[in-house]
């Protein structure tokens, strides 16, 4: 297939300053969980999106110096020598495809507590941590802003000598360019503070010694906010920022733009849709001769065509949708739009940084396997055997376990005892906000119609003794989990009703079973689904009381920073919310609620109940085949996959499918099931403690 004339302008060449990229696709700076910690896991990562033809493939944010440390949130590092090595790893790889690398260098400031290095954090003034971490900032005098440009230019120079193309000066997301930006939390009285000019002096001397130290070899980038403070979604409250902006306009070689609000930025698809930021940064090209690159979780090549064609952005900047399909440039370049790989918005991928751990995708299970298992997104290994497969149930880990087999060259049987695919994913995308989560079975379905070697049978329940009949080599049962109606008191499952009291669950609601209310929507999940049930009671005329044990709303979903929009959702939606609080009883004219701290009992008037606490594997079929097969053993392989095996996000079911799947007929070490990417002590060099003699 050839590529639609229509996306050509996609692919034309943009120059950056000393360097071109080949084409308007952009990879902006995301974080990984990887980092410094995992080189190895990061090259390949961003290898990968070398190889499906994004432009330019750029780090995380890069640590400048140990006073700018944010473990356990894992940054790159360009502290010294060593770091240009691990580095040029990644740089090289990307090279191999014509593609750009782009370093951004980073000074967290208040945001950085330096928990690993132990060294007092600065900034523009002495302010608490913006973590919620009991330390504050050293106010930074003159010598300070002296040392820290000269690590900037430090760290400019190894970027350089560790093969990067562009080098950021990053002055937004809070970090300490940004206070020195900041009318507000920029208060000194000297010639870094106070006037307009004063508080741009920074950046202007940062992106000036950044310039000299590359020299023409690398091109400099600025990541900045075009409005000011954070407002009503689509309505920018710019402030200062267009005339901060005018002042340093024509200095950068690129303008990398965002907004005040992250959680517009990296905004759930239940709030947030695609192009969302293009109110906010409409005017900047008319400033600047620059080109512009700026996100919207853009997947629709028609909607990247828009914002190119009027002026929006000069590059297509992405994070997720980068994650979701390393290679969607390389499929709109050859015309298979049906391939995509859509980001469906969900920001499991921005979990793995706020935890600690190497990032992971819903869509992509490959994201963050890359080096570990050599997972590839768009290829797999050929089949072991000439073995045929049946797969019972057609949700996440189903679909995905049958796409990849399929991929292999495998003879698949998928059975699927309703009507549709999808399972979980298309009960759940016809709740309130989600209906972007369809994109998981979507493509997998899309993906399935092209394999002649993959059967789907819907509306096919089937038993052990049908299971036996199909004369399968391997079995997956992939029939996913039920959502229990009764709760966890952290040792066991206890009731809550008696026997004949009706209570509820998300399995009901999906059902198009609804409560009468008033409605108590029970929180022991945490993440989305409690909030996503209750908008729709709300929206069914329900009053409705959410409570959790927690001391927030969702509390998991601050991990994919959504937590402030649910909770702000249901406080527009009138929800009473009640934090701290278990439900332990229910009699079916009240709620009996008792406080995390103090054990004190409450009563609250309620009809009905609707429990979102934890699933029970839906595995009998796993079981009676096991018990059919008796002493005999079984002719087949017999594996649970997904929440049949231990019920999980979706992303873990989807993952689960793939790994069954390129495991089979694979040998495996089950000691060690993949490569542990650290660093490989040789040489050890001396302490540098001194030990007291002992008279």
């Amino acid at each position: 297939m050839v590529r639609d004339p229509r996306y050509d302008i996609l692919f034309e060449p943009v120059k950056i300053g000393p360097v071109t990229a080949p084409n308007r696709f952009y990879q902006v700076p995301h974080c990984t969980g990887m980092g410094h910690l995992r080189p190895q896991m990061l090259a390949e990562m961003r290898r990968v999106k070398a190889e499906g033809g994004w432009g330019v493939v750029c780090t995380e944010y890069c640590s400048i110096h140990p006073t700018s440390d944010d473990l356990t949130t894992v940054s790159a590092t360009l502290w010294n020598d060593d770091d240009i090595r691990a580095h040029r790893v990644m740089t090289d790889k990307v090279h191999e495809y014509g593609s750009l690398a782009g370093a951004e260098l980073w000074y967290g400031g208040v945001r950085s507590a330096n928990n690993f290095t132990r060294l007092p954090p600065m900034d523009v003034a002495s302010m608490p941590n913006a973590e919620g971490h009991p330390y504050q900032t050293r106010a930074m005098d003159c010598a300070d802003i002296r040392e820290l440009r000269h690590w900037h230019r430090k760290a400019a120079i190894r970027a350089r000598d560790a093969g990067f193309d562009i080098v950021y000066v990053y002055a937004t997301h809070g970090y300490l360019l940004a206070n020195f930006l900041d009318p507000r939390a920029n208060t000194r009285r000297d010639e870094y503070g106070g006037s307009l000019e004063n508080r741009v002096r920074l950046i202007r001397e940062l992106i000036e010694d950044t310039k000299e130290a590359v020299g023409d070899r690398c091109a400099v980038a600025v990541r900045f906010k075009a409005d000011e403070t954070i407002g009503e979604d689509g309505k920018p409250e710019w402030g200062e920022r267009r005339e901060m902006f005018e002042m340093l306009a024509e200095l950068p070689d690129l303008w990398d733009i965002n907004v005040a609000d992250y959680t517009l930025e990296m905004g759930m698809s239940r709030f947030v849709k695609e192009g969302a930021l293009e109110p906010y940064m409409n005017w900047v090209k008319s400033v600047t001769s620059k080109p512009v690159v700026s996100v919207g979780r853009f997947t629709s090549p028609d909607t990247m065509v828009s914002q190119v064609k009027r002026g929006i952005v000069d590059l297509i900047g992405a994070a997720r949708p980068s994650i979701a399909d390393p290679f969607l440039p390389r499929k709109i370049d050859e015309g298979r739009l049906e391939d995509i790989r859509e980001c469906i918005g969900c920001n499991i991928c921005y979990s793995g940084d706020a935890l600690g751990v190497p990032i992971r995708c819903t869509q992509n299970p490959a994201m963050g396997e890359e080096w570990r298992r050599g997972w590839h997104p768009e290829r797999a290994p050929a089949k072991g055997s000439d073995a045929t497969v049946l797969i019972v149930g057609a949700g996440p880990a189903g679909l995905e376990a049958a796409r990849t087999l399929g991929l292999r060259g495998y003879n698949v049987m998928l059975a699927e005892g309703t009507r549709t695919l999808g399972g979980r994913v298309t009960r759940e995308a016809g709740l309130p906000g989600m209906s972007e989560y369809i994109r998981v079975r979507d493509y997998r379905e899309q993906q399935l119609l092209k394999m002649p070697n993959v059967e789907v049978f819907l509306d096919s329940p089937l038993s052990a003794e049908d299971v036996f009949e199909t004369g399968a080599d391997h079995v997956a049962i992939a029939t996913g989990a039920d959502w229990r109606r009764d709760r966890f008191d952290g040792k066991t499952y206890v009731p809550i009703a008696p026997e004949g009291v009706r209570v509820f669950t998300p399995d009901d609601i999906m059902d198009g079973n609804l409560p009468e209310g008033p409605v108590v929507v029970f929180d022991g999940d945490n993440y989305y689904m409690a909030s996503v049930i209750a908008e729709r009671l709300v929206g069914a005329g329900l009053a409705v009381t959410y409570v959790t044990e927690e001391d927030s709303v969702s509390a998991w979903a601050g991990h994919t920073s959504e937590r402030w929009r649910i909770r702000s959702r249901l406080m527009d939606l009138g929800v009473q919310i009640v934090t701290a609080h278990a439900l332990t009883q229910f009699d079916g004219e009240s709620a009996l609620l008792e406080c995390e701290y103090s054990g004190t009992e409450a009563r609250l008037p309620a009809r009905d109940v609707v429990l979102v606490t934890q699933r029970a594997p839906r595995d009998r079929l796993y079981h009676e085949i096991l018990a059919r097969a008796g002493d005999e053993g079984l002719p087949f392989t017999l594996e649970r996959i997904g929440d049949a095996e231990a019920p999980a996000i979706v992303a873990a079911a989807v993952h689960a499918g793939h790994r069954y799947a390129t495991g089979l007929d694979a040998a495996l070490d089950r000691d060690e099931p993949f490569p542990h990417d650290r660093p490989i002590i040789g040489d050890i060099a001396p302490s540098t403690a001194r030990h007291a003699k002992v008279a």
